[in-house]
């Protein structure tokens, strides 16, 4: 363990923690926006846009651009076993700035949730390997080009084309795991697409140009077709499904498939002990744990205020003549006291 290792965990850490509540507070920030904008003018839900004339909004965007950056940062330094969990801590900056800001209910299921997510990500933390960074794009492809990775690209590709040509048409409108497969498949080749890019930029501000590499442009290359692609299914499962539903499992199946590819790739438990290992992937699933407990307890508040909605709704239609009896009769009593 090098004092440089040290330093670099030390760094991806702190820009992990610092993406997540840049971009959980982001949540927030926009959602108020949006609430002074509908107060103003037409709903963002119905087609409207003053948003965009909204402060609050921006300031949310640009908070969320701020964190996105300081988690493509992380990668450079830390492991994607360190910085990938972390993502989960964001939920928990919203869920808590929601219960003190916006004065949404945070129930004792969500605070098991944070706490569970919290714990899991200390674990991680504690045990997490120490990044080896390469010296050069050269050297990031020799490991990109290893057997063992090639097979799982090759498997990623194979069953993404399976996925996109033969069960999309077919099933992609009543199974999310369609669209969330392929967006986690693709996901992880992202990521260390995006690591590979980034410790290229990092070598070149230090003085090691990595521009003249064809490496450096092919690694950019595949983020940029991966990224569209994610985006693209992301969006079509959201579009088709619920959202609290589509979110803790595109994390789970998006983390897990991240961690896979950057372990084989950048072989990130290499030289770490049995011991070691199997606490980071107890700390993983306890924060895989926390995260669906939050996105189950807001499923089911949300899902609780649509019923309360719902009954006062049909009250009204169904007992209108018999609730104008009553505040009668109730105004009556009133005029005789």
């Amino acid at each position: 363990m090098t004092e440089t290792g040290v330093s670099d965990n030390f760094k991806g850490l702190i820009l992990a923690m610092g993406s997540s509540a840049f971009i959980g507070s982001s949540f927030i920030l926009k959602k108020k926006g949006l609430k002074r904008a509908a107060a103003r003018g037409t709903r963002a839900g119905v087609g409207g846009y003053t948003y965009l004339l909204e402060p609050l909004w921006w300031a949310g965007m640009v908070t969320m651009i701020i964190g996105e950056i300081a988690n493509f940062v992380a990668y450079i330094y830390a492991p994607a076993v360190l910085v990938t969990p972390l993502g989960a801590l964001s939920i928990i900056v919203s869920a808590v700035l929601s219960h003190f800001l916006l004065k949404e209910r945070l129930p004792k299921m969500g605070v098991l949730g944070c706490v569970s997510c919290i714990v899991g990500s200390i674990v991680i933390v504690i045990h997490a390997p120490q990044e080896q960074t390469p010296s050069s794009v050269q050297e990031i492809w020799d490991l990109a080009t290893q057997p063992a990775f090639l097979f799982y690209v090759m498997a990623t590709v194979s069953v993404v084309l399976a996925l996109i040509v033969h069960f999309e048409p077919r099933y992609g409108q009543t199974n999310m795991l369609v669209y969330l497969g392929i967006c986690s498949l693709v996901g992880s080749l992202t990521v260390v697409s995006i690591k590979a890019i980034g410790i290229a930029i990092k070598l070149t501000l230090d003085g090691i140009s990595q521009i003249a590499y064809p490496q450096t442009w092919f690694f950019l290359t595949v983020a940029t077709i991966c990224v569209i692609t994610q985006l693209n299914y992301l969006n079509r499962a959201l579009d088709t499904f619920n959202a609290t539903i589509v979110s803790p499992v595109y994390y789970v199946m998006f983390t897990t498939l991240t961690i896979i590819a950057s372990a084989i790739m950048f072989k990130d438990w290499s030289g770490q002990d049995v011991s070691s290992i199997a606490s980071e992937i107890c700390g993983f699933i306890t924060v895989l744990t926390g995260t669906i407990i939050l996105h189950m307890t807001r499923e089911q508040e949300e899902s609780n205020m649509q019923k309360t909605s719902t009954w006062f709704i049909g009250e009204d239609l169904m007992k209108g003549v018999e609730n104008e009896h009553l505040i009668h009769i109730h105004d009556s009593d009133y005029l005789e006291r």
